[in-house]
């Protein structure tokens, strides 16, 4: 019983938030109201009326692209601080996040479009760069230390960030008209969001995301140190290799559809820590669940806050999430795991 409502609550609340999102606004839908529209929608039916129109064909895919991403990008926060046992790391630690920023703004500033891809355009590229990125960060580690030592790789993660948010600088120097968009984009923004998004992220966090919760164990193992886990069995570098792939797929898949949502990933893991404890069976999806909680009650916030205008999502998320950290700084006594 204890175990079902450590689960039934955490569902109960994320519930909650998705029809607190697909509700308020603007535009304000009462609970009644929002239940009859999409009780209609599931049986096939034509919903009539403005309110009907705002929150299915508005509301209700960017609200699931919402929780999506921060679910995605919280899960990928849980693993690479399980993966490089460093309490500070997330998904961009890799540079990952800024290869996918940078293939993203290529595209918006130039248009280019992969040859494969050409219908992709923002999404092709930053999907594209993120992965290239990937290769070129390991290639380098590799080249340095064989071992693929976690401090290699976040070193060189860093100065890969340093030298994409350089490039996006110099190519938004150069976008002309497009540097609104560009700005924007960056600052992250899930609005006009569609179910196509949905549904690519939705297989993203299934297929990634199902790889990562698959190693659960063996971030367990992570957790006692590489040798460690090495001596129980644990094929470290295959592992190791695996999980930064599957991050690295799941963050560019957010990028490209939400822009920059920095924090996210950073932050929210340490809430799920304090709640699940360590333990990364139940703390990957701890992880998802709060992160699309947050991310969801965040862009309710930038998006009513100074109705009728609208805050990029990124820029409440930095706001919110730099002060969470400093507090969860200071209880972790340094820096350290909760």
């Amino acid at each position: 019983m204890r175990r079902l409502l450590r689960w039934l609550l955490p569902a109960a609340l994320l519930l909650a938030a998705l029809m607190l999102g697909v509700g308020a606004g603007s535009v304000a839908i009462s609970p009644g109201e929002t239940l009859s529209i999409l009780s209609a929608a599931l049986r096939g039916e034509a919903a009539a009326g403005s309110h009907a129109v705002i929150l299915l064909s508005v509301r209700l895919p960017r609200v699931l692209c919402v929780a999506l991403a921060g679910a995605s990008l919280s899960l990928c926060g849980a693993a690479m601080q399980g993966l490089l046992r460093n309490p500070l790391a997330d998904g961009s630690t890799l540079g990952v996040s800024s290869g996918a920023s940078l293939g993203a703004v290529l595209s918006l500033a130039f248009g280019l479009r992969p040859p494969f891809w050409p219908e992709g355009g923002v999404m092709a590229m930053a999907m594209l760069f993120a992965f290239l990125s990937l290769v070129l960060i390991l290639s380098l580690s590799l080249a340095l230390d064989r071992s693929l030592q976690t401090g290699s790789i976040i070193l060189l993660g860093v100065i890969f960030s340093m030298f994409a948010t350089s490039c996006i600088s110099l190519v938004t120097a150069f976008a002309g008209e497009k540097i609104k968009s560009i700005t924007f984009w960056t600052m992250g923004s899930l609005s006009g969001s569609t179910y196509r998004d949905a549904l690519v992220l939705c297989i993203a966090l299934v297929l990634c995301g199902g790889v990562l919760l698959r190693f659960a164990p063996e971030l367990n193992a992570f957790s006692m140190g590489e040798e460690e886990a090495a001596h129980l069995g644990v094929a470290v570098r295959g592992v190791k290799l695996t999980v930064l792939i599957a991050v690295s797929v799941l963050i560019g898949v957010c990028v490209s559809i939400g822009g920059t949502i920095s924090f996210v990933g950073l932050v929210m893991p340490h809430m799920a820590r304090m709640l699940s404890g360590p333990d990364h069976r139940r703390l990957l999806g701890a992880s998802m669940v709060s992160g699309a909680i947050f991310l969801v009650l965040t862009d309710l916030v930038s998006r009513t806050i100074v109705s009728p205008m609208e805050l990029p999502v990124g820029v409440v998320t930095s706001l919110i999430g730099a002060v969470a950290f400093v507090v969860l700084f200071r209880r972790t006594k340094g820096g350290r795991a909760a």
